[in-house]
């Protein structure tokens, strides 16, 4: 397959393009898109073999559920069967933006979307080839993030096609993703609503908007048999192709720790790498040093991990170190993110 790669222009998102790409979603093609948070591989939300076309080309389980991306929020009444009060408040103040809200599921979306669950997860990205797009192809757009399963998230048409070419029909080039992680999942489905997936709408952020919601800690393992209710919850995700360990503890003894795994690790023969900050990267003397941006900019860094963790991916490291990051606010986002990338392999100091 020839995947068309087309540039777009934020200021003047061409129409004509706009129509290929939805005229192929309508085909039952899939087409790569930018959003605010990553990029995304689309498919008509309606079709179930959109769907199967979209765990194919990305090679991932089928019960992994797909979300479901609008354009209008009045779309959201044909395809969730009960929307709570707590749901339309959450929705006023952070949609369209990175919040994926899971809702009962009306008969319209069909099971190839859902994973098989009787739930359905819903956002309304705030980017507007985004939005353009999803307008384009009909209003119904199943999109998990555009890259191999496993692999990194992908924040530039550049890894997309790294990724995807020739698995699908077009790629949409917006540039680089602004938050570089995936959006916040909460299940409003229960009571209280559970995150299931952190991001960059924070705990914090909804519990002033609708009051407690709680975080769902569990870990599911792959032959658990439970199918997960949201994507990135059962399977081994972002993980770059050299072995990732996170260190934790006070920043001294962290550094102290890396250069000391890192040094063995070269006298073993292995080519070596480190995930530092802004603030540290000058105190690694072994391999090949990134650094996320500075430790005082979580933004930055959330826009930065899978970006370094796919430069790794260009050198021949075999072993990464990498520091650890506050567990709050969107540090729990980017830490979600680390420890599935490094299968929770976490040496604590």
């Amino acid at each position: 397959m020839d995947t068309q790669v087309r540039k777009l222009d934020y200021d003047s998102i061409d129409p004509e393009i706009m129509k290929e790409a939805g005229d192929i979603i309508r085909a039952g093609g899939l087409v790569a898109f930018p959003t605010e948070t990553v990029y995304g591989l689309g498919g008509d939300a309606l079709n179930p073999q959109s769907s199967m076309k979209i765990y194919a080309a990305k090679g991932r389980p089928s019960d992994n559920p797909l979300i479901v991306h609008i354009e209008e929020r009045a779309d959201l009444y044909k395809i969730a069967a009960k929307v709570p009060e707590k749901a339309e408040k959450m929705m006023d103040a952070f949609w369209p933006g990175p919040l994926t809200l899971i809702f009962q599921k009306t008969d319209r979306v069909p099971s190839e979307t859902t994973g098989g669950l009787d739930t359905v997860a819903v956002r309304m990205p705030s980017d507007g080839i985004a939005a353009a797009f999803i307008r384009a192809a009909g209003g119904f757009i199943a999109a998990p993030s555009a890259n191999v399963s496993g692999r990194p998230s992908t924040t530039t048409a550049a890894h997309v096609i790294e990724d995807l070419s020739g698995r699908i029909e077009m790629i949409l080039d917006g540039g680089q993703a602004v938050i570089g992680l995936e959006s916040t999942i909460v299940d409003m489905s229960v009571e209280p609503p559970v995150i299931l997936r952190p991001g960059a709408i924070t705990k914090d952020m909804m519990e002033a908007v609708i009051g407690p919601v709680e975080i769902d800690k569990a870990i599911i393992a792959p032959n658990s048999g439970v199918k997960p209710k949201a994507p990135g919850m059962k399977y081994r995700h972002y993980a770059p192709r050299a072995d990732l360990t996170i260190v934790e503890g006070p920043s001294d003894k962290v550094v102290e720790t890396m250069n000391r795994m890192a040094a063995e690790a070269e006298e073993s023969g292995k080519k070596v790498g480190i995930i530092a900050t802004d603030e540290t990267k000058s105190r690694y003397p072994h391999g090949i040093v990134m650094s996320l941006g500075a430790r005082s900019n979580e933004e930055e860094i959330a826009q930065h991990l899978f970006e370094v963790l796919r430069k790794f991916d260009d050198t021949d490291v075999e072993c990464i170190f990498s520091e650890s990051f506050e567990d709050a606010a969107i540090g729990a986002a980017i830490m979600n993110r680390l420890l599935k990338a490094a299968g929770h392999k976490v040496v604590h100091v």
